[in-house]
């Protein structure tokens, strides 16, 4: 009897964080997002996003670029590698364009670079001062004022993802970009990783003990929008992606941490 009173649970569990996720995108409140209220920190901004490979905005920062998108601030993507490891770099970058639109990201602040020194694939480590560099000079062009990345474990482990996180606190460490706040996307254990939008009742709490200005937790106002835009990376979607989006609790909530 033990089986189908947890599996009861955790339906009930699932369905309940759903109905929070499809209430929230349908109100006006602000509380979408915890400790961030009206007129808050990513309100109105110039928001550049840092990543690794074409892909990795859909599959990890939806819940961001929704709610960023919706409260008047202008994005962009700056993805450091065309994700070339399988040669089907020229692809997933066009594959990036098509899920940038269906994130609402204009598709022409979309950049997405193929370095010689910034190839794809696991042990392949970037340099830091380099990735700096790079990042300054998109923050200089496009006037940004926030930017947001990866933390040092990079959800996933995957070592460019980490190298992106370096190259933004290098950044940090060796300018006067005072005027740039960073933050980046808190890595969860696997349980929380894979709990699906279950996952949004242990943000809640977790965002409670947290100081205002710290830590803020996104709810994906548009779920069914993640499921699109990683859609459009087509060489990328199968079988187990289509499961990771499923039941990862990315696609229905970001933490953001200050970067300091």
């Amino acid at each position: 009897m033990e089986w189908p009173v947890i599996v009861i649970t955790l339906v009930v569990l699932w369905v309940a964080s759903l109905f929070k996720i499809l209430h929230e995108s349908l109100s006006a409140s602000q509380a979408a997002v915890l400790n961030d209220g009206k007129g808050g920190v990513f309100h109105n901004r110039n928001v550049l996003l840092v990543v690794a490979h074409p892909d990795d905005e859909s599959m990890f920062f939806t819940p961001t670029l929704n709610y960023l998108s919706s409260r008047g601030c202008n994005l962009h993507i700056l993805c450091m590698s065309t994700g070339n490891a399988d040669g089907m770099g020229n692809v997933r970058k066009e594959e990036l364009y098509l899920a940038s639109i269906v994130l609402k990201v204009p598709q022409k602040q979309v950049k997405v670079l193929d370095h010689p020194d910034l190839q794809d694939g696991f042990g392949k480590s970037w340099n830091s001062k380099l990735l700096s560099k790079i990042i300054k000079k998109e923050i200089v062009n496009s006037a940004i004022d926030l930017v947001i990345t990866f933390d040092n474990y990079g959800v996933s482990g995957h070592c460019n993802h980490q190298d992106v996180h370096q190259g933004v606190r290098k950044l940090l460490q060796d300018t006067s970009h005072k005027e740039v706040d960073a933050w980046e996307l808190i890595s969860t254990s696997i349980l929380r990783k894979y709990s699906g939008p279950v996952d949004i009742w242990l943000s809640l709490l977790s965002a409670k003990f947290h100081l205002s200005g710290v830590r803020h937790c996104l709810l994906n106002e548009h779920p069914r929008r993640s499921l699109a835009a990683m859609a459009q990376h087509k060489s990328q979607w199968v079988w187990f992606r289509k499961l990771f989006v499923s039941f990862s609790s990315y696609t229905y909530v970001n933490c953001l941490k200050k970067i300091n």
